[in-house]
């Protein structure tokens, strides 16, 4: 096996990402289980943010590092909550106030209109000059309330006219194959040979 290090220790995200890469001979180590503390992210876009994470975590364990920048943006609002997504109510990060929020924000706005953004970066170490970069979108509208027990973050408020489900309500493997990390997955992917 193949060892890379997942620049973030959020165990719903380890998951994903170990269910799509463990068949391809990766393991995944989440940076936390080798004492790497979290990067900092100041860049206001997801692929500078993803960069960051990836070459911190790749200096820290002398591995392979791939790192997530994701988000939602709500087109009633300009693009936010965006690359402040995990972190919109404040700190500490909490799901249910980060909602509440948008929620609040959106108010009766009838253009419910939004997509999730996924950046995924891989450095095959911290100087890579060519790291791999690949982009997911995945389109939906925010309800006026929650729906759902899978997923986590927006996903209780994510809704899916083609299916009529929220992506809380989607089984793991249809949301893995449809998402904007499962999309942005593929792309990696099929690059990942090239390692």
């Amino acid at each position: 096996m193949k060892k890379l290090v997942l620049a973030s220790n959020n165990a719903k995200k380890m998951k994903e990402l170990n269910a799509l890469l463990a068949p391809l001979g990766f393991e995944v180590i989440p940076q936390g289980a080798l004492g790497i503390p979290e990067a900092e992210e100041p860049h206001c876009t997801f692929v500078e943010n993803a960069l960051a994470k990836a070459r911190h975590a790749a200096r820290l364990s002398g591995l392979p590092a791939l790192a997530d920048d994701s988000g939602l943006c709500v087109t009633a609002l300009g693009g936010a909550p965006g690359v402040y997504s995990a972190r919109y109510a404040g700190e500490p990060k909490s799901d249910a106030r980060n909602n509440e929020k948008l929620l609040a924000e959106l108010g009766e706005n009838c253009n419910r209109a939004a997509h999730f953004v996924s950046l995924i970066v891989l450095v095959r170490h911290a100087d890579d000059p060519q790291p791999l970069i690949a982009e997911g979108e995945w389109h939906g509208q925010i309800l006026p309330a929650q729906r759902g027990e899978g997923g986590f973050g927006y996903d209780p408020m994510f809704y899916l006219p083609e299916f009529d489900k929220t992506a809380a309500e989607l089984d793991a493997e249809t949301k893995n194959g449809i998402s904007h990390r499962g999309q942005a997955m593929q792309q990696l992917i099929a690059r990942l040979p090239a390692l």
